[in-house]
């Protein structure tokens, strides 16, 4: 360094050691004193909290990223709180739910056995299932899912440019032949007229289930197949723009088989992925 690039580089850090109101001698101790083991270890942390939360597509929020960090790297919610709001670092905020099936019809509803009673003792027990829809530049994409609440897997969907009673048939379909479940389940659901339709009451009653069915207007007799909802869109549709009906199907099929059945952690299943839960049962 020169002298006059050494005599600016003295004068700057005394016009700041004036505005802190700190000796100079004070500061350079400062700056040549080792980092402290706590100052490491927070910036060791942060690094993984930063790859956890990016890996989880900026969805998990301190209580999933603490349950996630390394085993040699456990550290209290507080300090990943504390991590987290120092660096700017938050979970995406899921956006309220919007019913989209027509309950207006003459057909017969059935009572609503559930009464909002979402605890399980085993797989298999009671499911959920509900119609959502996406918009793309080509018209909506209608999406018929089936949650598992034993583990909140999403077990049966189906997608199609229309909102027929087929679609909600072949979700079903889909739930069956991938759980193998038996007579005696529950199946609840809106009253929209798919769900209230023959065609779809014949199947439930071939299979041996139970129908149960809403309260009219009462969103929260479905909250969690409507958190559900809330999760896909505000988590990984919200934020794009499909062209077509095939785009948005590859980004439906992305989240539900890539990432939300297989990875993505639950604090109702003790933070591990719907799928790992309903193996550990």
């Amino acid at each position: 360094m020169s002298g006059l690039k050494k005599h600016r580089f003295e004068f700057r850090i005394a016009k700041m050691c004036q505005a802190l109101n700190v000796s100079r001698s004070g500061y350079y101790a400062y700056i040549k004193r080792p980092e402290s083991n706590r100052s490491v270890e927070n910036r060791k942390l942060l690094d993984t909290i930063r790859d956890i939360h990016i890996k989880s597509h900026r969805i998990y929020g301190s209580p999933q990223i603490t349950k996630n960090l390394l085993a040699d790297q456990k550290a209290s919610r507080g300090r990943v709180v504390r991590l987290m709001q120092a660096n700017g670092i938050r979970s995406k905020v899921v956006k309220k739910y919007k019913a989209t099936t027509n309950s207006i019809h003459n057909l017969p509803v059935a009572d609503n056995l559930l009464n909002q009673n979402f605890k399980t003792s085993k797989p298999c027990e009671k499911w959920l299932s509900d119609i959502t829809y996406i918009p793309t530049d080509k018209g909506w994409l209608y999406l018929a899912g089936v949650l598992e609440l034993h583990g909140r897997a999403l077990v049966g969907w189906a997608m199609d440019s229309r909102m027929k009673t087929e679609l909600v048939s072949v979700a079903l379909k889909q739930a069956v032949g991938r759980t193998g479940a038996t007579k005696g389940l529950t199946v609840h659901s809106g009253r929209g007229v798919q769900y209230a339709s023959k065609k779809y009451q014949r199947l439930l009653k071939r299979n041996g289930f139970i129908r149960s069915m809403s309260r009219k207007g009462n969103c929260y007799d479905n909250a969690p197949m409507e958190s559900f909802w809330g999760k896909l869109k505000m988590e990984w549709l919200n934020e794009r723009h499909f062209k077509t009906r095939a785009e948005a199907k590859k980004a439906v099929f992305e989240y539900i088989e890539l990432f939300y059945n297989r990875r993505r952690t639950h604090s109702s299943n003790g933070y591990i992925p719907p799928f790992m839960h309903s193996k550990a049962v």
